[in-house]
């Protein structure tokens, strides 16, 4: 009708004529009242009740003053998707709703996952990596034949004790031993929010998969491990590396340790090691004072 309004010039009596339409229907206006308030409130009400249902939700509502049958407020509660999930097994750490923010500075976000890795004889560890989103810098390195959730809990209380300062925020994937209640229970004790990413994104959890990825290139495949100790060494010494030697392209071409004492305006924390190791593109062999070893 607007087209032919517009196209024609005709009148919007003759428009509605041609096309066969009700011109009630063309000038009517709809009265319903705006549900803004009221469904930031149900997403409040949400967010704080997890565990309960659009039934409860709704007494909720109403005894905060809210006039609304159920079947509107029902609408509503799907419209936002807000359905209560059946849970299924044993109980797991819980994440958050609320999106994750931007940090703007050291500590205040750490990423965390765990690679594989196998020594010469066949045999296969893991390691639990670290990484502080905003300096990149790799807060912790650890390689073991089984690492558990509260193995996890006792390598960030080291990290923290370390570094003097605790998280807000802690980022990882929906593991096994990242969802355990000893997971729970750490992070309620220490008063630190652990936001999982959805189930099969792990672009949402991006700064550690980068990390991984350059972990294995650069490191993981180039090294044959004998023993736990020997990858446990090594790890450390390429750690040491990658905070204080290695420049980062996403940081200007400045290293970790750099961005994390120039943000702060106090000394970097961590350890610098004793000897500065040169990385040599002919042979792709790292010499420290001398000595060389393959990597």
């Amino acid at each position: 009708m607007a087209h032919l309004q517009e196209v024609f010039e005709v009148s919007q009596r003759r428009a509605c004529a041609v096309l066969g339409v009700d011109r009630t229907m063309v000038r009517y206006v709809s009265r319903r009242p705006d549900d803004g308030k009221a469904r930031e409130r149900i997403r409040e009400l949400a967010s704080q009740r997890r565990r309960f249902g659009y039934r409860r939700l709704h007494w909720l509502l109403c005894r905060e003053g809210w006039t609304m049958n159920h079947k509107k407020f029902r609408r509503l509660y799907r419209e936002e998707r807000l359905q209560v999930r059946r849970r299924g097994g044993r109980k797991r750490a819980l994440g958050t709703r609320a999106p994750m923010t931007v940090p703007q500075g050291p500590n205040q976000r750490w990423s965390l996952d765990f690679v594989s890795d196998a020594f010469a004889c066949g045999r296969r560890f893991r390691i639990f990596a670290v990484v502080d989103d905003y300096s990149r810098e790799c807060v912790r390195l650890i390689a073991d034949t089984s690492i558990s959730g509260a193995r996890v809990g006792r390598e960030l209380d080291a990290a923290v004790f370390e570094r003097m300062a605790r998280p807000h925020t802690i980022v990882s994937d929906n593991g096994t031993e990242l969802t355990s209640m000893a997971i729970l229970r750490w992070s309620k004790e220490r008063n630190v929010e652990w936001h999982y990413i959805a189930p099969g994104k792990p672009y949402q959890n991006g700064f550690i998969e980068s990390f991984n990825a350059r972990l294995r290139d650069e490191f993981l495949n180039e090294t044959i491990f004998t023993s736990l100790a020997h990858a446990r060494q090594e790890l450390e010494a390429w750690r040491q590396d990658y905070n204080h030697f290695r420049p980062h392209s996403s940081l200007g071409n400045r290293t970790p340790a750099e961005i994390g004492a120039g943000s702060s305006g106090k000394p970097y924390r961590g350890h610098a090691p004793d000897t500065v190791v040169a990385i040599t593109p002919s042979d792709g062999h790292q010499t420290a004072q001398g000595s060389t070893r393959s990597w």
